[in-house]
């Protein structure tokens, strides 16, 4: 994979660091979204498939950047397709601040040191290019305005922008409240982006850590047998 184009995850931190500020907006969804737009850069480069609501991995020829092949050898250790939502919802401490350094060293952003009530250190990331940005918006407001489908890769950024809710801080208010729901259609456009962005929600709502429940018919002969052992006619 060559470096000259930008990843996913890449351009979905991008969108989310607040020029004003120098912080993230939605800094607990964007981590899972980060893990979720890894398997859809993966999946563009050719690596993984969709397999149902699962993630198989198809190619294990690493991609050349270290963090996505990070992710894909383990996806290849797993042995056998993971669930998406399993997978987003796993662990994975240091992934926006793994992205910063990155972007940082790449020249996109620079670190701004600073202090938490005159104690605490504390670290802002302003962008050094602000037509890297102003371009990754262009084609999401491009996407919401003209109604032409995206490419796979805007569709698949607008499905995570969305379930991270990102909507918020790029359509702010009344009036981006039509742009924010275009960018939520989107998400029809690109199946992994889809696939990805449903299973970060799902993760955020809590569907991951929920049991399965045993169908109702196969718990009926259970009970049965227990009436007859009880001596229940």
């Amino acid at each position: 994979m060559g470096k000259s184009r930008r990843t996913i995850p890449e351009e979905l931190l991008l969108l989310a660091l607040d020029p004003t500020t120098g912080t993230t907006a939605q800094p607990q969804s964007l981590d899972l979204g980060l893990a979720g737009a890894q398997l859809v850069e993966l999946a563009l480069a050719g690596r993984i498939a969709p397999d149902g609501d699962r993630i198989a991995v198809v190619h294990p020829r690493p991609t050349g950047d270290p963090t996505l092949d990070s992710a894909l050898e383990l996806l290849r250790r797993r042995g056998s397709p993971v669930r998406a939502v399993h997978w987003i919802g796993g662990p994975r401490l240091g992934l926006r601040q793994t992205y910063l350094a990155h972007l940082e060293r790449c020249g996109m952003v620079h670190a701004v040191p600073g202090q938490m009530c005159g104690i605490l250190p504390t670290t802002r990331y302003q962008a050094t290019d602000s037509a890297v940005s102003r371009e990754i918006r262009a084609r999401l407001d491009s996407a919401i305005r003209t109604g032409v489908p995206p490419d796979p890769r805007t569709a698949a950024l607008a499905a995570l922008a969305h379930s991270v809710g990102l909507g918020k801080h790029l359509y702010p208010g009344n009036e981006g409240r039509s742009s924010r729901s275009r960018l939520r259609d989107l998400i029809r456009y690109d199946p992994m982006g889809g696939l990805v962005a449903h299973a970060v929600m799902d993760v955020q709502n809590g569907v991951a850590a929920q049991p399965k429940r045993p169908p109702a018919q196969a718990q009926r002969p259970a009970a049965h047998n227990t009436m007859a052992r009880a001596g229940v006619r």
